[in-house]
């Protein structure tokens, strides 16, 4: 299921973004945030395969057309990064979504990234909690990223691996009791035995089948409870 890229509005600028709608032609929302790798054809797919499922999905370009295959490079545009306006395109895109006349639920959107992207999925959750209603974390990682954890309001489901050599594993649960000890609801599964990037499946060398198999279904399950009710 093919989408097509569009502009969106973001603080008085513009931003661009990848856009699917389902076949049925209208759904609930859901942001899905790209790797540090840019708005490569992964994080395209991950969107096709939302709207698959029934759901209008919409992947901002956060590099705004830049795009690397190069690890150094990749990490390179991550640190470089604008935080601030990170957040203006974040802001644009859900409330694009949400006044977007394919999307049913009006109340709020998902949003769901990778890597750089997981930990903006919680920062989108954290500084649009009006606005998302439900935030999926995958191996979620940027240390110039500070999620405002007491504004949450949404879900999270967050899914990492016992053996990301980028996410310490004592981090992850760090984040996991402050959410609870805000009273956030929050679910944190960490799969054992299994290193970063476990979803990407254009990488044959972190790719583990079965695990994203099932993270993906853990990841649907949460956004149908909490997206289409």
């Amino acid at each position: 299921m093919a989408g097509r890229m569009i502009e969106y509005t973001s603080n008085g600028n513009t931003a661009e973004g990848y856009l699917v709608t389902p076949e049925t032609g209208s759904g609930a929302g859901v942001i899905v945030l790209q790797e540090y790798w840019g708005l490569v054809p992964h994080i395209k797919d991950i969107a096709e395969r939302f709207a698959a499922e029934g759901y209008v999905a919409l992947a901002p370009d956060l590099y705004h057309g830049e795009k690397t295959t190069s690890p150094d490079e990749a990490g390179k545009k991550m640190m470089a990064l604008d935080i601030n306006r990170a957040e203006k395109d974040l802001r644009g895109a859900i409330d694009f979504l949400l006044n977007h006349d394919a999307v049913t639920n009006k109340t709020g959107v998902g949003t769901i990234g990778f890597c750089m992207g997981g930990v903006l999925s919680l920062y989108a959750a954290c500084m649009n909690p009006d606005k998302v209603a439900a935030c999926v974390i995958f191996y979620g990682i940027h240390p110039k990223v500070h999620p405002p954890l007491e504004n949450l309001r949404a879900p999270v489901l967050g899914l990492y691996a016992e053996n990301d050599e980028h996410v310490p594993i004592e981090s992850v649960r760090e984040l996991e009791a402050r959410l609870k000890d805000l009273n956030k609801q929050a679910d944190f599964h960490i799969y054992p035995n299994v290193g970063h990037a476990f979803f990407n499946d254009t990488r044959p060398e972190a790719y583990n089948p079965p695990i994203a198999q099932d993270a993906w279904r853990r990841a649907t399950e949460f956004f149908g409870q909490h997206l289409k009710g």
